[in-house]
Formats: C-alpha cells, structure tokens, sequence
C-alpha cells in the first residue's frame, strides 16, 4: 500500500510538468513562462497570506473574528499558493479552485467564546460596592 501511495505521489509531478508541455504545446505559452508565472504568484500569494494570517489571528484574539474561519480561509490559501508553486497546469486548475471556493461565506455574527465583545468598548455597570454580612 505505501507503494501504491508513494508511486501515486512521486508520478503526480511528472504527469503533470506532461501536461503542461501539451497545454503550452496547444496554446503557444511558453512552458517556461508558464512555470515562472505561477510560481512568482503562489510564492506572492504565500507571503500575502503571511501578513494577513498574523492579521486574522490577531482580530481572533481580540474577539473580533471567529477563529476557526480565518484558520480555515489561511489554511485554503496556503495549500494553493503551495500548488502554485508546484510546477504543472493540473496544480494549478486545482489552486485556483481551491482560491474559488465560498468558504469564507457564512453568517456574519458567528458564536464566539463567552467573556468576549464584538466591540472595543466596554460596557460596565457602575455604582457603589457596599459589602453585606
């Protein structure tokens, strides 16, 4: 079985650098210019997202954002801008698929942890504390 897996893993950049020479073959792109080009776009894509990972973890962190969503939107971006820089056409169709994809869409007011406000500021009840024996 690890065989079977390894040989599926090592042969899935060979078929696809294949196709890429029959997709530019087709279209008249250079090969080379293809490679280059989604390569200097997934390694901007990743750093992109490195900014805008520390950004979102950050909001997380104040309550301003759900967690989970902005982990799983950075995780989506990084397994495609890693695709990207994959050499292939195939790796690339299947990035920008996962770039396509509505995951970030959902309810604006998700459930947040308790203790947590939406807003910066603090609402507070404010009076006297007389202690009661």
């Amino acid at each position: 079985m690890r065989f079977v897996v390894s040989l599926i893993v090592l042969s899935f950049p060979i078929l696809d650098v294949l196709a890429t020479m029959r997709f530019a073959r087709w279209t008249g792109i250079p090969t080379l210019a293809w490679l280059v080009a989604s390569a200097v776009a997934g390694a901007l894509l990743l750093r992109n997202e490195r900014h805008t990972f520390r950004a979102k973890t950050l909001a997380a962190l104040r309550g301003d954002q759900p967690l989970m969503r902005g982990l799983l939107d950075s995780c989506r971006r990084i397994l495609a801008a890693l695709l990207l820089i994959l050499p292939g056409i195939v790796s690339d169709v299947i990035a920008l698929l996962l770039l396509l994809l509505p995951i970030n869409l959902g309810a604006p007011l998700a459930p947040q942890p308790a203790g947590v406000s939406r807003s910066f500021r603090r609402d507070s009840l404010e009076g006297d504390f007389h202690r009661v024996d």
